[in-house]
């Protein structure tokens, strides 16, 4: 018996990845976490699969459903939107779990600010502009943010930031930013990446707050960084004529060309 912990990504039934839906078809209990997870990923289920939605569970629910599960000797999926490496509580389950001597594995999923990035069609690490993303957000009741972690501090490093699970907070988010980035830095709000009421607000540090509508409240990421113009960047050396790389030796001297040729 395995628990299987799978990210179902961040709302398009079809951004989920070959493993992961084998995997829901091969299960006979999945628990889904029912706030943010499609239905139609569901569908992936076995006939007679007993599907248990988690939203209004506790953790100690949560893990009863399992501990009934293993009891039985049958495999459980456990589905979180987007990717179970960022905010999706699955480090407290892995540790009872592991308490318990019950076996699990993790599959990856897209996660909601990659979504976002292709929804926006754009790059966020460009040369001369970005070369790191920052996955961050504000204190809220379910979690408050460690000392150092705070967005005055990953301002000043110029970085693309993707905010999560702060749009209540945008007042504040803008106020901390706008210091080291200025009013004119490029910010694009993304509500609900991939679903089909997907919504994109894009703005800039000065005007977000004026443009973005009354009725996203939730599930919206907030991008912040230079690299959001899609203007201003160099061009990478990777597809440069001149740049000698393994694949592409540009003489005769080049350290890569006896490696292209095969030779020892």
């Amino acid at each position: 018996m395995t628990v299987h912990f799978i990210g179902a990504g961040p709302g398009a039934p079809d951004l989920l990845t070959l493993r992961g839906r084998d995997l829901i078809a091969s299960c006979p209990v999945c628990l889904y976490a029912g706030s943010l997870v499609p239905e139609a990923i569901l569908g992936h289920c076995p006939k007679g699969a007993r599907i248990v939605n988690t939203a209004p569970m506790n953790l100690d629910q949560i893990m009863d459903e399992i501990r009934a599960a293993h009891a039985d000797g049958l495999d459980v999926v456990r589905l979180h939107s987007g990717d179970l490496s960022v905010w999706s509580a699955m480090g407290e389950q892995l540790r009872r779990l592991r308490e318990e001597d019950i076996p699990f594995s993790v599959t990856p999923g897209v996660p909601s600010f990659a979504a976002a990035a292709a929804s926006l069609g754009t790059e966020l690490t460009l040369p001369g502009l970005a070369q790191s993303v920052v996955l961050t957000r504000t204190p809220g009741r379910a979690s408050s943010m460690p000392e150092g972690e705070s967005l005055k501090n990953f301002a000043a490093t110029g970085a693309t930031l993707a905010i999560h699970l702060s749009i209540q907070n945008l007042g504040t988010v803008v106020g901390d930013l706008s210091p080291a980035y200025g009013a004119d830095c490029p910010v694009a709000v993304v509500y609900r990446a991939s679903w089909p009421d997907e919504q994109i607000i894009r703005g800039t540090l000065s005007d977000i707050q004026n443009k973005l509508g009354e009725d996203i409240t939730r599930t919206a990421l907030i991008l912040v960084g230079p690299a959001l113009a899609g203007e201003g960047f160099d061009e990478s050396c990777l597809y440069a004529t001149d740049y000698d790389r393994r694949y592409r030796p540009q003489s005769a001297q080049s350290p890569w060309a006896s490696w292209q040729h095969g030779d020892d």
